[in-house]
């Protein structure tokens, strides 16, 4: 008997995660998506993996591109996390953007981002994961934007 997926689901809650924007380009159209499955997978080679939903809007973009960038949210991006949640295209046209080596869509004021080049895609249930080869990146300043139990966090100061 299969493990219920509702239970799971309020399960893997509990797991305290970043928020990130995951974006690329294709043909000159951006798109990207809210994505809280990143991780760091190796230092050398630097990757990185982000597991995205196949019925995704994103899916097929990134798919094709062979790049994805990675922008790790601030505490007060939640706006900008709940936009990119959205299903179907994104409108990047008031957003202050640049790009690095991939041409990614890259978010000035993020926490960090990372630039990759897709070097692997695995199929693992409804999703597959994107392993990326980090080109470029940066770390920026502030406080991270969490994601707990349905809601979103931030970490309490202790200054």
């Amino acid at each position: 008997m299969p493990f219920d997926p509702v239970l799971q689901r309020r399960i893997m809650g509990h797991f305290a995660s970043g928020v990130t924007i995951v974006t690329t380009q294709l043909g000159g159209e951006q798109t990207g998506m809210t994505v809280s499955a990143f991780a760091s997978l190796s230092l050398n080679p630097p990757l990185v993996l982000v597991s995205i939903d196949r019925c995704s809007f994103t899916y097929e973009f990134l798919k094709s591109s062979r790049c994805f960038a990675v922008n790790m949210l601030r505490r007060d991006q939640e706006d900008l996390s709940r936009r990119f949640a959205m299903a179907g295209p994104k409108d990047f046209s008031d957003l202050p953007l640049h790009t690095a080596v991939t041409g990614a869509p890259i978010l000035h004021g993020v926490l960090g981002w990372v630039d990759c080049r897709v070097v692997e895609v695995y199929r693992g249930g409804d999703h597959d994961i994107f392993v990326g080869e980090i080109v470029a990146g940066e770390a920026g300043e502030g406080e991270p934007l969490l994601y707990y139990c349905g809601r979103y966090r931030q970490i309490e100061s202790t200054e």
